[in-house]
């Protein structure tokens, strides 16, 4: 005989899934990479939005805590793990649409080294406390 199926006995359910990057920018260069996220990051996200493909996203700002710090968390909300799936498939042609060629945006991606620092990325799960 089966045993039952029982329920989780975690202290959470899963909720969406958040692709978060944590960027520090060099020295007065802020607003300039916020100027050229409202070109790029937003207008790819707005567009991945219209086509059901993520939830949301946001951009949070803030004082670096230490000088090895990020200043700047820029957060993208997908329904779930399987919404990731094939994403370049999906993603792809937004990027060509919004940024252009792809070494348009190889271009783009050069020029913001010289203003920012990718400090790390990871993919977090929202949960809610039972």
């Amino acid at each position: 005989m089966l045993a039952p199926i029982s329920q989780s006995d975690a202290p959470y359910t899963e909720g969406t899934v958040w692709g978060i990057t944590m960027v520090k920018t060099k020295y007065g260069m802020g607003d300039q990479y916020l100027k050229g996220l409202a070109r790029t990051f937003k207008g790819s996200l707005d567009e991945a939005k219209k086509q059901n493909l993520i939830i949301s996203y946001k951009i949070l700002l803030g004082d670096a805590a230490t000088p090895n710090d990020f200043n700047i968390l820029l957060m993208v909300e997908s329904k779930n793990m399987a919404a990731l799936d094939n994403a370049r498939e999906k993603f792809d042609p937004i990027a060509k649409k919004i940024e252009g060629s792809v070494e348009e945006q190889e271009k783009t991606a050069t020029k913001r080294l010289d203003i920012r620092e990718i400090m790390g990325d990871k993919l977090m799960r929202e949960i809610t406390l039972k």
